[in-house]
């Protein structure tokens, strides 16, 4: 819905968005495909739920486009940037980063982690 969203109000940043949430896509599919050949042993099904979980995303642009276009305003935007971006930080900071430290290779999982944002911050400047 967001990516729908920001093309609508700004072309370049919605392809940025897009390709950023493509890129981030290669992982998600490998992380639910896997866990479920391994534990089925069906290439059927691992294909099944990795495409259920991709194709959800042009079915909420969809959704957007019928529910929401009417409503896209300045206001609107930021409110959606705000509850998105704070939605990310709760799943990264909450739930992902106390599982990775729950390894026991706390250094790695600290560098990991600040090189990420310092590769966020770093391609903010120069792809914006």
């Amino acid at each position: 819905m967001i990516t729908y969203i920001t093309s609508n109000q700004n072309i370049q940043l919605g392809i940025h968005l897009a390709i950023a949430i493509a890129l981030h896509n290669i992982p998600e599919g490998i992380s639910i495909s896997i866990p479920i050949y391994y534990s089925t042993g069906s290439r059927k099904r691992a294909l099944k739920y990795t495409f259920i979980s991709a194709i959800s995303e042009p079915i909420g642009a969809l959704l957007a486009f019928l529910l929401f276009s009417y409503l896209v305003s300045d206001v609107m935007m930021g409110v959606l940037y705000a509850f998105i971006g704070g939605l990310m930080m709760y799943i990264a900071l909450v739930e992902l980063l106390p599982e990775s430290l729950s390894y026991r290779n706390s250094r790695l999982t600290y560098i990991s982690f600040f090189s990420g944002c310092l590769f966020m911050l770093i391609s903010h400047f120069f792809f914006f």
